[in-house]
């Protein structure tokens, strides 16, 4: 699939409070570590071994970020977060009050958003439309990015707000690292935290150890003349 080429931003290029005021610094910084926690969780499950492999870990991680904000907008503690459209097409909104601002993630460069990532579901654009007006949110849209390093792992999460096909008026990466204040002396490195109450597999090796080299047969089942065989993989 073509990529679009964006453009450098210019140096007024604006933040993502200047869209709207939903879009604060925590809110988003709250839903891109659980979209980061999310490609973590992912990849410590992944069974190598049995077969998978970057696309279906990248499916587990996608189905696996979703969930993680269907299950924060649902828990209640964060009333400024809401699911839009819980398909494969997932939009979620931050804001509340039904005027919130719709965005979208996906996992690729973010220099670089496909055709796909640009486009607009219909309900997205009337959501965007409300919180806006028709004007301001012609041809918008707003994106969380997820770029990942060569082993699958999350390099940063960038918000981006897009103006149709050749224009970015907005290219912020997301702080994923907990508050200084609260590293102050703790010696050790900044760690992406769970912010949905969910700590995720911890411990669980990403690569996991490999099968047995023979698994025990198990006794064949009794035929039955009146019901043919069928071969299960």
């Amino acid at each position: 699939m073509e990529h679009a080429e964006l453009p450098s931003l210019p140096a007024s290029a604006r933040l993502p409070w200047d869209f709207h005021p939903a879009l604060t610094e925590e809110r988003l910084r709250i839903c891109a570590r659980m979209l980061a926690n999310a490609r973590r969780d992912a990849l410590a499950m992944a069974s190598y071994e049995l077969g998978d492999d970057p696309w279906s870990v990248g499916c587990r991680a996608f189905a696996f970020g979703r969930h993680r904000l269907e299950r924060a907008a649902s828990s209640g503690d964060y009333p400024w977060l809401e699911v839009l459209d819980d398909s494969a097409h997932f939009v979620f909104v931050i804001g509340g009050d039904g005027n919130g601002v719709p965005v979208r993630f996906y996992r690729g460069a973010a220099e670089e958003p496909t055709e796909r990532t640009l486009k607009r579901q219909e309900v997205e654009v009337q959501q965007l439309s409300l919180a806006l007006g028709e004007a301001a949110a012609e041809g918008l849209a707003f994106r969380l990015a997820v770029e990942t390093d060569g082993a699958g792992r999350v390099d940063r999460v960038v918000f981006l707000a897009l103006r149709g096909e050749d224009r970015v008026e907005c290219f912020w990466p997301v702080p994923l690292e907990l508050p200084a204040a609260a590293a102050a002396g703790s010696g050790v490195q900044l760690r992406l935290i769970a912010d949905d109450g969910y700590a995720g597999p911890d411990g669980t090796p990403s690569r996991p150890a490999p099968l047995p080299a023979a698994l025990p047969r198990r006794k064949p089942a009794a035929s039955n003349p009146q019901r043919p065989q069928t071969t299960l993989f």
